[in-house]
């Protein structure tokens, strides 16, 4: 009777055996939090779709930061809801928006955050499109200079890491010119490059007000039957100055993060986004699932695959089990 020579299940016997090998390490490192900025003072609305997430005035993020600063993750980021919506986003420019307000508040606070900042317009437009409308359909070039002067007021608010997501050809070279043009060549871009046109996007689209009054983005967000087009997409980015390049989702596109990792040596960050988060909540609120396994199971995951920054709402969570 023979027996087998080589035993992998030697390393899995106890804990610390598995620990001593494991190949890849979750930290909150690499862990993004985002936030929902809206107008007003002690303002904090729960999320129907996105138990534990909220939409909150500035004064509250900046609560919230120092509880997110003391779990040891490194960064949010931040999206607005305006007091007000035009047809051209143009509310996102001022100097006294949501997220402006609430970067300066991080910053006055002193936390030990990096501060990141989402770059679009489906927020601020009364018609939910992330760019400029001219009979009906979104208008490129005529977006970019509203992107670019969105992310030089974020950056004179103090914003680390500018991060549009709006999916217009040349947006990254037009921010990167415009950043450098007024002295912010040290603000960093991380690109949404392949952010594909998902239903996994749904809650998001309550927590930020920003779903679209007609039609969809499918003109612009990446078709999810398409892998090499995120390639294109990402070396475009890398060539007009982006610094971190993101795919987006996460879950259903891990093969996608692979393929990027494999390619480009820069930093890949992936969004987890809103969809993936609320189908994990549901089921754990029902006890179909056992949320703390499943989550790290998820990160570890997307983490395998090449991210080396993940964008999630679980950070919290997850730095807290990570403690324990």
């Amino acid at each position: 009777m023979s027996f087998p020579v080589h035993r992998p299940r030697r390393l899995r016997r106890t804990e610390k055996l598995r620990s001593l090998v494991r190949e890849n390490r979750l930290s909150t490192a690499g862990l993004v939090y985002p936030m929902f900025v809206c107008p007003g003072t002690k303002v904090r609305h729960e999320v129907s779709s996105m138990p534990g997430i909220y939409q909150q005035s500035a004064d509250q993020i900046v609560e919230e930061c120092r509880e997110v600063e003391s779990l040891g993750i490194p960064a949010v980021i931040l999206f607005g809801l305006p007091e007000s919506k035009d047809p051209e986003g143009k509310s996102s420019l001022a100097a006294d928006g949501v997220v402006q307000r609430a970067i300066e508040g991080i910053k006055k606070a002193k936390l030990d955050l990096l501060v990141v900042t989402d770059v679009c317009l489906c927020e601020y437009t009364d018609h939910g499109h992330c760019g400029v409308l001219e009979n009906g359909e979104v208008m490129n070039d005529a977006t970019l200079e509203i992107l670019s002067e969105q992310a030089l007021s974020h950056a004179r608010a103090g914003a680390d890491i500018v991060a549009p997501s709006d999916m217009m050809d040349g947006r990254v070279g037009a921010i990167r010119t415009k950043l450098d043009n007024h002295k912010f060549e040290n603000v960093t871009i991380m690109a949404y490059s392949a952010k594909y046109c998902s239903g996994f996007y749904g809650p998001f689209r309550e927590a930020a007000q920003s779903a679209p009054q007609f039609g969809d983005r499918r003109g612009y967000q990446m078709d999810s039957a398409n892998a090499r087009e995120a390639l294109k997409e990402v070396a475009l980015d890398l060539e007009e100055g982006a610094d971190i390049v993101m795919v987006k989702p996460a879950l259903p596109y891990l093969d996608i993060i692979r393929m990027v990792r494999d390619r480009f040596d820069v930093p890949v960050a992936a969004y987890n986004v809103s969809g993936e988060y609320s189908m994990v909540k549901a089921a754990a609120r029902n006890n179909w699932i056992d949320e703390k396994r499943v989550v790290l199971e998820i990160l570890t995951g997307i983490q395998r695959a090449g991210a080396g920054i993940v964008l999630t709402y679980h950070a919290k969570d997850v730095a807290r089990w990570l403690k324990s």
